[in-house]
Formats: structure tokens, sequence, C-alpha cells
């Protein structure tokens, strides 16, 4: 599966323009994101913590605030503002909860510490968001710190907005490289190569007697076809020709040869963009004992997805009362990152965590109780050496017990420590450097493994509480009996 992919969006900072001034760049900014024509003359523009008309002297007053309260100007290199874009698919929604679902964005993104304005385009065939918010934080001390990888985040945000408002889930998106204009959802153009597929589809549809005959079917098709060693296709308006070799597997010169015999079937396609073509490859001979297929099962993200869809269409349900969406909606986007489509996989899954997390907690307790026995056994030794003169002595005395009386502290310490290496059953005892040796390795792999732990329990903590949250979302039906209505829960 490609993959949730609910709204376009990319995040942008804002620098001077070469030529202009800090105040003629936000101003150029927001008056093109509040364009009357383009949001209804003004009523598509929300904000937050500032004044739509009036954004660009409110932004540029607490960049003057921030200079005069901290002293410092980082000149040319200073981001301005930051620009977000959001674009939804065509069709789906309506310019007003489009807004409000940019506002929401920007509120999550920002913590509520930026101001902002936010203004939907209508102009295009896709509804649109232009999100601007001051780069200085609202007390005029401090300012946004772009996180690292900032357009993932964004997305993120967006994608959980856009579940939890019940929009469709798009499967195998092609996102734009860039520009929210190229993403067309559904209506996306197909490129030269879908294009040409979708032509030799048609052509085999109507049979041709053979490979020559579908070539000059082709050819009449407007197509214009090169009988070289690798044979090339260019239909009309295309600029370069592709060859065969380089389509899906289906439209190879030989899987078309094939398809042309009898020999590969296939099936008709859901999409003419999205989806490649099923196929089966057999023989005669073995088309009667194949077994039948087996039938595949539901995609539980999808699943998830419509009934989130349809418990915001019913807002009076009892799921909407039950479920807190947002929770099921962050679960669902920890799924889909992880590509676990099936309740078999999101078990497996969690209990990998839970191994993992176990496994680390049990090496660093098995480390700890190392280490402790280690400073057990240095001290004694320590002790050990430093009472074998006292020891010696007593022998010499002829284990004297006016002798025993005055060192009796060294002499019963020196016992305690025989005793406790007779218990170890050591036999030879290891040297004070041997031990400092494996204290420090033992150190250093607890060090790793601390690294490692706190994240493996997130982790772990994440996936159950996601595993919890599906589980009971997927088992949930308003009659309360608890069974799955698509059977994903097996």
């Amino acid at each position: 599966m490609g993959g949730l992919f609910l709204a376009a969006t990319w995040i942008k900072p804002l620098h001077v323009n070469k030529g202009k001034t800090i105040a003629q760049t936000i101003t150029d900014r927001t008056d093109y994101a509040e364009n009357p024509d383009k949001t209804r003359e003004g009523e598509l523009v929300t904000a937050y913590q500032c004044t739509p008309r009036l954004a660009d002297a409110e932004f540029l007053l607490s960049k003057k605030q921030y200079l005069d309260l901290t002293g410092r100007d980082q000149g040319k290199s200073d981001i301005l503002a930051y620009h977000i874009r959001q674009s939804f698919k065509p069709g789906e929604i309506t310019s007003e909860l489009a807004n409000k679902l940019g506002y929401e964005l920007a509120l999550r993104f920002t913590h509520g510490k930026n101001a902002f304005i936010v203004a939907t385009h209508e102009d295009k065939h896709h509804i649109h968001c232009h999100i601007v918010f001051n780069s200085t934080n609202l007390d005029c001390k401090s300012k946004f710190r772009n996180p690292m990888r900032s357009n993932k985040i964004v997305r993120r945000i967006s994608d959980q907005i856009c579940l939890e408002n019940g929009l469709s889930v798009i499967e195998n998106p092609k996102p734009s490289r860039g520009h929210y204009g190229t993403w067309l959802g559904d209506q996306k153009v197909p490129t030269w190569h879908e294009k040409l597929e979708q032509l030799i589809d048609k052509i085999l549809s109507g049979k041709p007697a053979d490979f020559d005959d579908f070539l000059k079917q082709m050819e009449g098709a407007n197509c214009k076809v090169s009988r070289k060693k690798l044979i090339s296709l260019c239909m009309e308006g295309q600029k370069r020709p592709i060859r065969l070799k380089s389509l899906s597997a289906d439209y190879t010169e030989d899987a078309i040869r094939e398809r042309i015999s009898g020999a590969r079937v296939v099936l008709p396609k859901e999409s003419p963009v999205k989806e490649s073509p099923v196929t089966q490859s057999v023989s005669p001979e073995t088309e009667e004992r194949q077994a039948p297929a087996q039938p595949q099962k539901p995609n539980m993200l999808i699943v998830i997805q419509r009934r989130i869809k349809a418990i915001n269409d019913n807002p009076d349900t009892q799921g909407a009362k039950i479920f807190n969406l947002k929770q099921v909606s962050k679960s669902l986007m920890l799924l889909q990152e992880k590509g676990l489509t099936e309740m078999d996989k999101l078990r497996e899954n969690a209990q990998d965590a839970k191994d993992k997390y176990n496994k680390i907690s049990g090496r660093v307790h098995d480390i700890d109780a190392r280490l402790k026995d280690i400073n057990t056994l240095q001290a004694h030794i320590g002790t050990y050496i430093k009472t074998k003169a006292v020891a010696d002595a007593y022998k010499k005395s002829g284990n004297s017990k006016k002798f025993m009386v005055e060192h009796e502290t060294e002499l019963t310490a020196r016992k305690e420590a025989k005793k406790y290496f007779d218990g170890l059953k050591l036999g030879k005892l290891p040297t004070i450097k041997i031990l400092q040796q494996e204290y420090a390795e033992l150190s250093a792999e607890r060090k790793k493994l601390y690294a490692e732990q706190k994240p493996a329990r997130d982790y772990m903590q994440e996936i159950l509480t996601a595993e919890q949250n599906i589980k009971q979302f997927l088992n949930f039906r308003e009659d309360g009996q608890g069974k799955e209505n698509d059977r994903i829960d097996r």
C-alpha cells in the first residue's frame, strides 16, 4: 500500500526578497494570500492573534519589539515568516471546512505561540489554503524554531486532521514535486506510459489476430510504431517514443503476445490511472487444476477510515459518543507509517515491540546486578589484601587471644571476605584490573542500552495503545454485540 495521503502540503521559510524591504516582503506574501478575488472578498480569511488586513504591520511591529527586547539582529539570514500551503482532493471539501482545517493545522504546528492568517483560495479546481505565520513568537522575546523534517511534520498533522474530519484516504498517492497545483487526486492527468497502456488495452480488447495485426491497429489509432530490435511506440502529441519493455509487466512485447494467444489473462483495471492490472499467466493444461484464488483480506486502514467518516457524517451516533476520534486517527497514522494493514500484522508488531523492550530491560537488569556484584567483590578483595599483614601476624602470635582482641575489626572483616569468596566458589580470585575492565565494558553497554530503552518503551506503549484503540474501534457495533462488521479481527 502506498499510504494515506489526504491533503498535499509544504512549508517554506520566507526571507527578505531581493531589492525589497522587510515590510514589502511581508506585505507581498500576506496580500497574495488574502487576495479578495480568490478568497470570496475576504470571507475565507481567518486569523489568530492578529487582524487579517493589518497582519503585515503587526508582524513587522513584533519584530521591532523583538529587536528592542533582545538586541538580536540576524540581518539577511533572518526568517521573517513561514508559508504553509495545504490543498485538498477536488470535489470533496467545502471552502469553509478547508479554512477550518487550515486554521487547526496552523494552531497545532505553532502550538499557539505565533500569530497567523489562513486564506482559503477557491479559484482553482482544487480548494487550497495559504497559511502565513509570524516567525516571531507572541511574547516578542523568542522565535519559532523550525524543526527538522518540518515538511513531514506538517503533512502528518494535516493528514491526522483530515482523518479526524472524515476526509477520504487516497491509496498509492503520487504527490506533486513541490507544487500543489500538480496534485489532482482522482483527476490526475495520466502519464504517457499510462495512456499507452490504456490504448494497448483498448486494442487488445478487439482481439487482434496476431502481434503484427496488433501493431497495425496501434498505427491505425494514430500511434507511431518503430519496428527496430526493440519496439517503441509514440502517440500523437508525445515528444519521445516509449519502448514496450519500459511499460508495466503486462505490456511488454512478450506479455502482449501471450495476451493475444490467451496464455496470459489480464483482469480489467479498477481505475484507468491508479492500479496496475492483476495478471495470471496460465497454460491451458494447468488452468483447470488451479485452486481458486483466496479472497483478499480487506485493508484495515481503509475500513477504519471509512468508519471515522461514517461517524463524522452522523455525529449523533453512539460511536461518536464512545470514541475519541483524535486518538483513533493518531493510532491510524501510526499504523499507516508502519505499513500495518492487517490486524495480525498489528498484533505481531505489538508483540515484537514488547519483546524488544523486555529484552533490553532484562539485559539492563542483568548488567546492573553484575555491576553491583563486581563492586562487592572488589570491596572484599581490597579488604582481604589490606588485612593480609594482620592475619600473618596473628598466626605468628600463635593465635593469641590478646592479639585477636586488639585486631578484632580487621580479622572479622577478613573472615567475612573469605566467607564471601567461598560462597562464590571462584577457585582463583580475579585481579582488581580484570574486574575494572569488565566493569568498564558493562558500563559502556549499559549506557548504550539506556539510549535504546526509552525509545523502545515509548514505541511499545504507543503501539499497544494503538492496538487497543483499533481493536476496540473495529469490534464496535451500534447494536453493542462487539462483532466486526468488516471481519478484520480474526
